[in-house]
């Protein structure tokens, strides 16, 4: 696992106000930075620091992580920033688009038909369009004790976790250089999604998703997340392995990339759904994981195995954010001392992991404005866009006093 770790650029740009929202201002450091920052507020709530959205075709592979983003963190490149929030408003869109009111009839389902999703979101300008609603079902079931002593919303096992889009307008497909898939997922929203958070031991991926004889093994919970199914409902692994090979037909002459996107929860579903693709489909394009705030997901022979295939992760980690510690520990192979006796039935408890991909380290503690906030915030996919958006990455440029 390698991770570069940064600093903040000066923030205060996030925290004003434009009048005309789809005004930007540029805004030049006076230390010793060369990039620029575009202020505006958008669809979300709270303004943020954006990249203009410019031509990306002839870096789009560097961008996807071809050659492992060598070159692109430290500093960051404002290219790559600017297509990381791009795939973070994704994320945003599937957390808009969840209804999270229990009292409602449409809860846990999506809030709005698949065809305006986007654009109810905010996001109806962006050259995509949603080819297919996601949902999961969780494989625990609560004790027989209680299915009369709580809520139906509290033993809800089924609910819409993303959707995939897919690029279908001609100047973005020109701008990107490719027609672009993406598949977003949203984290945790339900009480029975957290039961299988909690789930945390290592267990063997099924055959058709590893073939080394269960020395892969990932976090019990997300895949049973990913796997289960129930009656006539298909499991989250199905649906998108029909939607991508219908993809794959339709597009099979242009270039493709495929992006998996999700924060918390969601990154680590990413990570499956990535590996389950370039798994399935042996002549698959691209395909990158583009994480928020994710936990730990497998252990080390899964991790080699996802860098055999090529999937390409770039985890974007907030280091004051708990979420991204966990579940279990990881043993340093260069390291430890301890003989290979011991190392081995550490391995056996099923708790230790590995960490995967290429880290983006962020700190909220670099950042005033958010240097007091709690668990929560800091592991806000908010933050997370904030801190994207405003980080330098270079120990020559501080963050001023006034930020």
């Amino acid at each position: 696992m390698k991770h570069v770790a940064g600093i903040l650029r000066p923030c205060n740009a996030f925290l004003m106000n434009n009048p005309n929202k789809h005004a930007f201002r540029w805004q030049r450091s006076n230390t010793k930075i060369n990039a620029c920052v575009k202020t505006a507020t958008n669809s979300w709530d709270s303004g943020q620091c954006l990249v203009v959205p410019k031509p990306v075709r002839h870096k789009w592979m560097e961008f996807q992580g071809i050659n492992d983003w060598e070159g692109l963190l430290d500093p960051l490149d404002d290219g790559l920033r600017a297509e990381i929030l791009r795939y973070g408003e994704f994320v945003e869109a599937a957390y808009r688009c969840f209804d999270f009111d229990t009292s409602s009839y449409g809860y846990a389902m999506c809030r709005y038909p698949k065809g305006s999703m986007l654009e109810q979101c905010g996001m109806g300008r962006k050259g995509y369009k949603v080819t297919k609603s996601l949902y999961a079902t969780c494989g625990v079931n609560l004790p027989d004790w209680a299915d009369h002593r709580v809520p139906d919303w509290v033993s809800n096992q089924f609910s819409w976790i993303g959707y995939v889009a897919v690029c279908n307008d001609k100047n973005e497909i020109a701008r990107l250089g490719r027609r672009d898939v993406v598949i977003a997922y949203r984290g945790t929203a339900t009480c029975m999604e957290w039961l299988e958070n909690l789930r945390a031991t290592l267990t063997c991926l099924p055959a058709d998703m590893s073939p080394d004889d269960c020395e892969s093994m990932v976090q019990s919970g997300f895949l049973s997340l990913y796997t289960s199914s129930r009656g006539r409902r298909s499991s989250l692994q199905d649906s998108i392995r029909e939607e991508i090979d219908r993809i794959l037909h339709k597009y099979a002459d242009e270039p493709l990339s495929i992006t998996v996107t999700g924060h918390s929860l969601g990154a680590a579903l990413a990570t499956l759904t990535a590996h389950d693709i370039t798994t399935t489909f042996k002549h698959a394009p691209l395909v990158t994981v583009v994480s928020f705030g994710g936990p730990r997901v497998g252990n080390k022979s899964f991790r080699r195995q996802l860098e055999k295939s090529g999937t390409k992760v770039l985890r974007i980690v907030n280091c004051d954010d708990p979420i991204t510690k966990v579940p279990g520990f990881v043993l340093e192979e260069n390291a430890t001392k301890t003989s290979n006796w011991l190392q081995k039935r550490v391995e056996d408890t099923q708790w230790v992991y590995a960490e995967i991909g290429k880290e983006l380290r962020l700190s909220s503690r670099d950042c005033p404005h958010l240097s007091n906030g709690n668990v929560a915030t800091c592991h806000d996919l908010k933050t997370y866009l904030h801190l994207v958006g405003n980080l330098v990455s270079s120990s020559n440029c501080p963050v001023r006093a006034t930020a």
